[in-house]
């Protein structure tokens, strides 16, 4: 998502319904990816915590959009100061932008530029969700969200794809948010659980996916709306690089996922069906930082890669003690590292820009712009969401009383349950109680008769 790459059209740019339409498609999916992923969580989890972590997720579409609006966009996308933030009066509210008025370099709309940028600030933090299921206040999950965004991936988001932003007059290559996004929201998940803490019976009780058929939904959903999330990165579609983008995203979430299995069948002798979906979300992430750089074949090779290194790594959790509850480190962190990196290797020069990695003879030095940016955003979000989850939970507590996580965080924090089974009948017992027609009316005849005596 370069917003600074000049594009190939020599004229000064006009708004080309075209691409202003595609990018508003984009957006929609961009935008379904949230509730893809509330499902995604939501089935992964216990029965009694299945509302909280959807609304973990739904929470974030309130809050940011707002913040967005309000300011984000300007922090974001405006005006660079010091490469580190920007800040733009016009964006402040949205309020001085031209319907018409173009985004710098491009023939869409600025309305439909900070759309679609708004939809990955939405599920940024909605993705570091998943590392704190069963266990975080509602109320401090959405004081978090509103602190995050604002010091956290607003900032960043400059850094990454900003005109002026460090890493992005640096060189670093993100397509569409493998850094920005993912190592964002894997390392501040990891910051916040480590203050947190683990959940209640951590390696000792069964903590097993309560829907498989809910995930897969999720995962399903997930992989249909990031079409939208990478192909829709280029802002256009007139010189074919969304196109590669489209193919790449599809090539490697396959690999990702047969790579999984295979792991999966080799190590623990089956393959199932969350290891489907989770590979196939590794292959996501990978890609998304890559695939405007690399060839199919390159997808390939990314995507087998994350996907075995991503179902490595989710078994971390066990040898350390951290209590990543959903995996969001070991997916999400760990294949925007993995992706990010391997730009370095596999980027061809002649896709989104003429930077080639070292398999196609540009030496070391693309691998080092693109260390230099995951290390960085790794650092800055471990630290300040660590520092973030520190001060709320001195505050205002950042968890549940253990008693009511163990009796349910839907109950206490929503006063709802995901499933409601006091109206279901059957049962041989209930068949015996409730009488038939015949022997309504048989009743009422004997009744009768005592009646008539």
């Amino acid at each position: 998502m370069p917003p600074g790459i000049t594009t190939l059209a020599a004229d000064t740019p006009t708004l080309s319904a075209a691409n202003t339409g595609f990018m508003l498609i984009c957006s929609a999916l961009v935008m379904l990816m949230t509730p893809a992923l509330a499902f995604f969580y939501g089935g992964m989890v216990r029965v009694k915590s299945t509302l909280n972590m959807l609304m973990m997720s739904f929470i974030s579409l309130g809050i940011v959009t707002i913040l967005w609006v309000l300011y984000g966009f300007s922090i974001a996308f405006g005006t660079d100061s010091g490469s580190v933030v920007g800040w733009s009066s016009d964006y402040v509210g949205l309020s001085g932008i031209g319907i018409t008025e173009l985004w710098d370099g491009y023939t869409i709309p600025v309305y439909v530029f900070a759309v679609f940028q708004l939809m990955f600030a939405i599920i940024t933090p909605a993705l570091i969700s998943g590392a704190l299921a069963d266990r975080v206040k509602f109320t401090a999950w959405a004081l978090f969200i509103a602190l995050w965004v604002t010091v956290v991936y607003f900032p960043v988001a400059h850094w990454v794809w900003g005109s002026g932003g460090w890493l992005f007059e640096m060189g670093v290559i993100d397509f569409a948010g493998g850094t920005a996004v993912h190592i964002n929201a894997g390392a501040a998940a990891l910051g916040v659980i480590l203050v947190i803490g683990k959940r209640v019976g951590f390696k000792k009780d069964p903590m097993r996916p309560h829907s498989l058929p809910l995930v897969m939904l999720g995962a399903g959903l997930l992989w249909f709306g990031w079409f939208g999330f990478n192909a829709g990165s280029w802002l256009g579609n007139d010189d074919g690089v969304g196109a590669v983008m489209f193919v790449n995203t599809q090539v490697a979430t396959a690999a990702a996922m047969l790579a999984w299995l295979a792991y999966e069948k080799i190590r623990h002798g089956a393959f199932t069906t969350l290891g489907a979906a989770s590979g196939a979300v590794a292959g996501l992430v990978a890609i998304t930082p890559a695939g405007g750089s690399c060839s199919p074949l390159g997808a390939i090779a990314i995507g087998a890669i994350a996907g075995l290194l991503c179902a490595m790594a989710v078994g971390l959790k066990y040898k350390f003690g951290y209590d990543d509850s959903l995996d969001v480190i070991g997916v999400h962190l760990v294949g925007g590292v993995v992706g990010s990196l391997l730009v370095g290797f596999f980027a061809t020069g002649g896709v989104q820009s003429d930077a080639k990695g070292l398999f196609y003879g540009g030496g070391l030095e693309q691998l080092g712009k693109q260390a230099t940016g995951v290390f960085a955003v790794l650092a800055y979000s471990l630290v300040v969401s660590a520092l973030l989850a520190f001060v709320i939970d001195k505050v205002m507590g950042m968890r549940v009383s253990e008693d009511d996580e163990v009796r349910g965080i839907d109950q206490v924090e929503h006063a709802e349950t995901a499933y409601d089974f006091s109206g279901a009948g059957g049962g041989a017992g209930s068949r015996k109680a409730v009488p038939t027609g015949t022997e309504t009316v048989a009743a009422g005849q004997q009744q009768n008769k005592k009646v008539d005596a």
